[in-house]
């Protein structure tokens, strides 16, 4: 059984699934968002509930709701580094970015905000649907003078202040380099409160050197630490990794999101034995079909 790793979300059940899915807020369901890729990187879309197993605790569990999922309220924010390592490549960054939010939130149903993080963190623009206000928030961003990198702090920040208190689908896109300067916050802070907050991270390595802006020589020690950081925030809370080159340009990264985000199956499940509250439980999402893979994350906070 191949095992997996991407998101998990929890919550009460009418919150989260379809209308025809009835059964008590007062049950503890635990809702795994996952998706599904053959070896090829595709997204797979036709699998059922047979195809999948669960284990919360080293336990197997049964799976008592199942949908292939796309209609649900989506929540994104948009993290976007403006620190001076971003020099060369924010313009871009701006472009991609709002032609992926114009193109998969839908108008009175799915909403964005986008947030800014360099010496300090700031939500530049709130959740809105309005395409006008996240293209004038996206213009108004620019790389301070000073220097600082605090990516752990806006993934803690955001997490808590604007995610925590939605509902539904919720996801981050996170563009940076990947290296925390100057960041009062460990990286397992931000994974703790993205993780409470139920969010999914896309990480984006875009920097001046993977695109070739400056020779691939030059990134030392440090690129390698960002992508290391990059990779463990997609990784623990079960979105995905992408590094922009050349050969693999921001928009076709986003294609991906996009495609991910829009197939994705909902699986829940009453765990047995329940979790103490605030317990963290470790959760693996099985495939039968060992060609596959199902990603979702870790682990989540019982409640």
């Amino acid at each position: 059984m191949a095992i997996s790793r991407r998101t998990l979300l929890f919550g009460s059940a009418l919150r989260l699934w379809p209308q025809e899915a009835k059964f008590s807020t007062d049950v503890n369901v635990v809702t795994l968002l996952a998706t599904v890729h053959d070896r090829d990187g595709r997204v797979v879309k036709t699998l059922g509930r047979e195809d999948f197993a669960v284990q919360d605790g080293g336990k197997p569990q049964t799976i008592a709701y199942f949908t292939r999922e796309s209609d649900l309220p989506l929540t994104i924010g948009l993290l976007v580094d403006t620190s001076r390592s971003q020099r060369g490549v924010l313009g871009a960054e701006k472009r991609a970015s709002y032609t992926f939010l114009n193109q998969v939130l839908r108008e009175d149903k799915d909403r964005a905000f986008v947030a800014r993080f360099d010496i300090d963190v700031e939500v530049v623009q709130r959740f809105t649907s309005s395409r006008k206000e996240l293209r004038t928030a996206l213009n108004g961003l620019f790389i301070p003078d000073q220097t600082a990198t605090l990516l752990y702090e806006a993934v803690r920040k955001v997490s808590e202040e604007q995610m925590r208190k939605e509902t539904g689908r919720k996801a981050y896109i996170i563009l940076s380099d990947g290296v925390s300067i100057k960041d009062p916050v460990s990286i397992g802070t931000a994974i703790e409160f993205a993780q409470r907050a139920d969010v999914i991270i896309y990480s984006i390595l875009y920097s001046r050197a993977s695109v070739g802006v400056v020779r691939r020589g030059r990134k030392g020690p440090m690129a390698g630490r960002g992508q290391r950081a990059l990779k463990r925030l997609a990784d623990e809370t079960g979105g995905g990794y992408f590094e922009v080159t050349a050969k693999k340009p921001i928009e076709k990264i986003y294609a991906e999101i996009e495609d991910d985000l829009r197939n994705q199956y909902s699986i829940g499940y009453t765990p047995s034995p329940a979790g103490r509250s605030g317990e963290y439980r470790k959760v693996t999402l099985g495939i039968r079909n060992k060609k596959l893979t199902a990603r979702t994350r870790d682990g989540y906070y019982a409640k």
